[in-house]
């Protein structure tokens, strides 16, 4: 199969590249840094299977190239995952945060649906045996709001709303959306969380178990499992009890932005 990943240089997109790649599938690998890709690319299994292109993901233009390139070069891949994403500390009551609200919208939210647009035609005009799938991941983040991470909170809920839309739109199109929602993962993005991090997961344990959901074609899975009770438990959580357990909870510095 073919694997077409964005945000793939480091955490998790470089942990479903390794995944990947470990089981003999062609990985696409898209990000904005060619040298680090270039060092990963290199240090997967069979390193000449593989492809790096470069791009921002909060360019549209940038992606319907990339996207392109891929489709011209060895037609289209099995699987896309919108992975590349950001978190960043941010309150509300400071202006200049206003623009981090916008980078994270536009790289959690703007980008997932710029980067699946591209191929939903083609897929749909060629058919393929086990379908595709357009991979989303998510956040248990995105389950409730959370405090000093609204911004997060609000672009991963947008996401699994934006990703359950697009799932019936597609239905019985031969392409399927899977929703992958991690806990707490161990890559650069929650090293240093001054917060404690139950369940914490090492990132290509979570890669294995992701690849798996993404091959059943599930609509929807929390990895690891432990978290999807607590995920359960926040949801159904009265507002006033979820907010008497979070007001004390330390929050990520602002201005901390982690890819």
């Amino acid at each position: 199969m073919k694997v077409f990943i964005t945000g793939a240089s480091s955490g998790i997109g470089a942990a479903l590249a390794r995944s990947y790649a470990g089981r003999g599938d062609a990985c696409v690998l898209v990000s904005r840094r060619l040298d680090v890709l270039d060092t990963l690319q290199q240090s997967l299994v069979s390193p000449d299977l593989h492809r790096c292109l470069v791009a921002d993901v909060t360019d549209a233009a940038a992606l319907a190239e990339v996207a392109k390139t891929t489709i011209d070069a060895s037609g289209l891949p099995d699987i896309v995952i919108a992975n590349a994403g950001i978190s960043v500390g941010t309150s509300t009551e400071i202006a200049s945060n206003l623009a981090a609200f916008r980078r994270v919208i536009e790289t959690n939210l703007i980008a997932t649906v710029a980067t699946f647009g591209p191929f939903i035609a083609a897929m749909k005009a060629k058919p393929r045996a086990g379908g595709y799938r357009l991979v989303v991941i998510a956040s248990v983040a995105g389950i409730r709001g959370l405090p000093g991470a609204g911004t997060y909170s609000a672009s991963k809920a947008a996401v699994i709303a934006y990703a359950e839309s697009l799932r019936i739109e597609l239905r019985g199109s031969g392409i399927r959306v899977v929703i992958v929602a991690p806990g707490f993962i161990d890559t650069p993005m929650t090293v240093g969380n001054p917060y404690p991090m139950p369940f914490l997961m090492n990132v290509d344990r979570f890669a294995d178990q992701a690849v798996r959901v993404i091959d059943a074609g599930r609509s929807f899975a929390v990895i690891p499992w432990q978290m999807g009770w607590l995920a359960w438990l926040l949801r159904v959580l009265p507002d006033r009890l979820l907010d008497a357990a979070l007001a004390g909870r330390a929050r990520k510095p602002m201005g901390d932005e982690r890819r």
